[in-house]
């Protein structure tokens, strides 16, 4: 039962896509190719690289949370930085390039210059990660080669066209983090370095650009949430996995155990789409019928 993934966007939301890998491996799926965009192109380039959903998790438990996101001089303008992701990638990821994946991987970008989609599966996979996960404004974009590269979330939260690429005649199963349209939108806080002691977290978090950084999280939130279900509709994957993890936030400090396991009970969900979409008649039919089953 060969399928290919469409890791989506989400920030801590995206532990979810360890669990959705563990229970899919567990139900006998054989995952040939994935395309992540944001967290998603992380974990897809951890996986893709031959780690399994456990080592994946462990990395994530093991990392500081607190200060993933400190600022250096190598920050270019941003209101965060990637101080403590460039330590994480540099000690999974070293220099090895996608030519060192296991299985075929592409991470999903936008060039600010051109407003262009940028699909990387090529160069070195630390700079593929900062570049999917770039959320404009909050974090520096990554300068590779003409481009200036930011979240691949503006454009494609959920790379179901790019998975589709890589492997097009496998069914697709989208792991979809947003919130639906229908839910309320959560307020925003800038994340603290939790070296800060409680009075100077909550005088940060007082101040008028911390407002300013809600109200703008807020608009990123809609937008991507709006920019999904119309392009799910568009590109049409043959299963959704949708993770009830609409109570965390992008930034937020999370048990990534606990995140993991919503997404091992969102397949659980799905088992029988999923069956009926690897089925043989399933995949004859949609040879046939150009794509309607």
């Amino acid at each position: 039962m060969n399928i290919t993934l469409a890791l989506g966007g989400g920030g801590a939301k995206g532990n979810a896509h360890i669990g959705v890998i563990r229970r899919l491996e567990k139900e006998g799926y054989k995952i040939c190719s994935v395309a992540g965009t944001s967290f998603g192109g992380l974990v897809a380039i951890f996986y893709a690289l031959g780690l399994t959903p456990d080592e994946i998790e462990e990395i994530f438990t093991s990392t500081d949370q607190g200060n993933l996101y400190t600022r250096d001089s190598n920050d270019g303008p941003s209101l965060l930085g990637f101080v403590g992701v460039r330590k994480l990638l540099d000690s999974v990821l070293g220099e090895k390039t996608f030519h060192d994946l296991k299985i075929p991987c592409a991470v999903t970008a936008v060039d600010a210059k051109t407003g262009r989609e940028v699909v990387i599966s090529e160069g070195r996979l630390s700079h593929g990660v900062l570049a999917t996960i770039a959320l404009p404004g909050i974090f520096p974009p990554l300068q590779m080669d003409e481009w200036e590269l930011m979240d691949g979330g503006v454009l494609n939260p959920v790379p179901v066209s790019v998975a589709r690429m890589l492997s097009p005649d496998l069914p697709i199963v989208a792991v979809v983090l947003n919130d639906p349209l229908d839910i309320p939108v959560r307020t925003y806080t800038i994340p603290v370095p939790s070296i800060f002691p409680k009075q100077i977290t909550d005088r940060i978090h007082s101040l008028h650009v911390a407002q300013a950084f809600d109200i703008f999280m807020r608009a990123v939130d809609l937008n991507s949430r709006a920019v999904a279900h119309y392009r799910l509709q568009v590109d049409a994957p043959d299963v959704i996995v949708r993770p009830n993890v609409h109570h965390l936030d992008l930034l937020d400090k999370v048990v990534v155990k606990d995140v993991a396991m919503l997404g091992e009970i969102a397949v659980e969900k799905v088992l029988p789409e999923l069956k009926k979409a690897t089925s043989w008649s399933n995949r004859i039919s949609k040879t046939i019928f150009g794509g309607r089953a």
